[in-house]
C-alpha cells in the first residue's frame, strides 16, 4: 500500500477516535460506537477497544445491565493486553472493575481460571475436575458425538406500528450458559435448525412482554425443545426416556433463579414448571419481576437496530410491545388478541467468531 494511503487511513482513524471522544463527553455512547464501527470494524486497535469499552460502560451505568458491564470489561481488558503501556486505559479498566465489585457483578460468568499465567484456586479445582470429567465422558461416548453450539444470537424482526408504518429491526441476544445451560442449548439448537424463521409474535402485551417461538402452529399451542433433557410433554412431572426418539415431545426442566430485568429472554411454558418448549418471550423496559421464580429467564437482549439505526435491544422490544391489537388501533393491553398486523421473526441466526467485534456488545 502506498505511503499516502496509510497516512490517509491513520488520519481518518484518528478523526474517528476524536469524534467518538467528543460524543462520549456529550453523553451519546451509541453514536460513539457507530463512529468506531465505521473506521475499525475488526477492532484491531487498542484505542478503538478502549473507547468502545468506555461507551459500553456508559450504557451499563444507565441500564444497570450486568452483561453490558461484562462486555465493557472485556473490551478494556483486550485494550490493555494490546497496549500494556497505556496507563490511562489501565486506570479506566481498574475503575470499572471497582464499580463492578461494588455492585456485586463478576467480570465473567465463571470465575477466572488463570491470573498472570498462574492458575487461581478455582482454576486448580477446575483443572482437576476437568480431568475427571474427561475420564467420565470417555466411558459414555458413543460413535455419534454431538457438537454443542455456542455463541450469541441475532434476531431480525419486522412489525407495523399503530400509525400503519412498517419497521425492521435486529436484536442481539446473549444466552446464559452458566445458570441456564439447558434452555440456552435448546434455544441455540432451534435457531440453528432455522425453526424460528418466519414465526410470528402471537402474544404482545404493552408494558410487559412480547412472545413468539411457536414454529409448529404460530398461535401459542405448539413448539418443542431443541434437544432432549430427559423430560416429555406427556408427563413433564417425572424424568423419563420414553420420548427420546420423538422430538415433538421434548421439553426443558425449570432452571429458575435469574430475574426478569428489562430486556430479558425467558421461556414460556404450560402449567408444569418442566414444560418449556420452543416458545420464548422478551421483556420490555418495565421489567416483569412478578414472573421471577415461575419462569426461566435465560438470556438478555443487549444490542439492537431499528430501520438501520443502532439502538438498544430493549428499544426494539419496546417498539414491538406498543403495536396495536385486534384492529383497535390501541396498544395491546391483555394478550387475549393478537397484533393487528403480523409481528414476525424474519430470521434468527447464531453469531460466529467470524462476526465483527462490535456485534458482541
Amino acid at each position: 500500500m502506498a505511503g499516502t494511503d496509510k497516512e490517509s487511513i491513520t488520519k481518518s482513524r484518528a478523526e474517528a477516535w476524536d469524534k467518538a471522544e467528543k460524543l462520549l463527553k456529550k453523553g451519546n455512547p451509541e453514536s460513539a460506537l457507530e463512529a468506531l464501527r465505521a473506521i475499525d470494524g475488526k477492532g484491531e486497535h487498542p484505542t478503538t477497544l478502549r473507547l468502545a469499552g468506555n461507551a459500553i460502560w456508559d450504557m451499563a451505568k444507565e441500564s444497570g445491565s450486568k452483561s453490558d458491564y461484562r462486555r465493557a470489561a472485556g473490551l478494556l481488558d483486550e485494550a490493555v493486553k494490546l497496549n500494556p503501556r497505556d496507563k490511562a486505559c489501565g486506570s479506566v479498566y481498574n475503575n470499572l472493575r471497582n464499580e463492578m465489585q461494588d455492585k456485586g457483578i463478576s467480570e465473567t460468568l465463571m470465575p477466572k481460571l488463570m491470573i498472570g499465567g498462574a492458575p487461581t484456586p478455582f482454576g486448580l479445582i477446575a483443572i482437576v475436575g476437568g480431568a475427571l470429567l474427561i475420564l467420565a465422558l470417555a466411558k459414555v461416548l458413543t460413535d455419534t458425538t454431538a457438537v454443542k453450539l455456542n455463541g450469541d444470537v441475532m434476531m431480525e424482526v419486522s412489525w407495523t406500528d399503530t400509525a400503519g408504518v412498517d419497521h425492521n429491526g435486529k436484536i442481539w441476544i446473549s444466552l446464559d450458559d452458566s445458570s441456564t445451560p439447558m434452555h440456552a442449548e435448546s434455544f441455540r439448537e432451534n435457531v440453528n435448525a432455522n425453526r424460528y424463521d418466519g414465526v410470528i409474535f402471537h402474544r404482545v402485551i404493552n408494558d410487559f412482554m412480547i412472545q413468539s417461538g411457536d414454529f409448529e402452529n404460530n398461535d401459542g399451542s405448539g413448539g418443542h425443545a431443541g434437544a432432549f433433557f430427559g423430560y416429555c410433554s406427556s408427563n413433564p412431572s417425572v424424568a423419563s426416556d420414553e420420548c427420546k426418539d420423538d422430538e415433538t415431545q421434548w421439553v426443558i426442566p425449570a432452571e429458575f433463579g435469574n430475574t426478569h430485568d428489562p430486556g430479558v429472554l425467558a421461556a414460556a411454558r404450560s402449567s408444569n414448571e418442566n414444560s418449556a418448549g420452543s416458545q420464548f418471550y422478551l421483556v420490555d423496559s418495565t421489567g416483569a419481576y412478578s414472573l421471577d421464580g415461575q419462569y426461566t429467564a435465560f438470556g438478555m437482549a443487549y444490542q439492537g437496530e431499528i430501520d438501520g439505526k443502532s439502538t438498544t435491544g430493549i428499544d426494539v422490544i419496546d417498539q414491538i410491545s406498543q403495536v396495536s391489537c385486534g384492529g383497535s388501533g390501541q396498544a395491546c393491553a391483555s394478550g387475549n388478541e393478537g397484533p393487528t398486523y403480523p409481528v414476525t421473526v424474519v430470521s434468527a441466526s447464531l453469531l460466529t467468531e467470524e462476526a465483527s467485534w462490535w456485534q458482541f456488545w
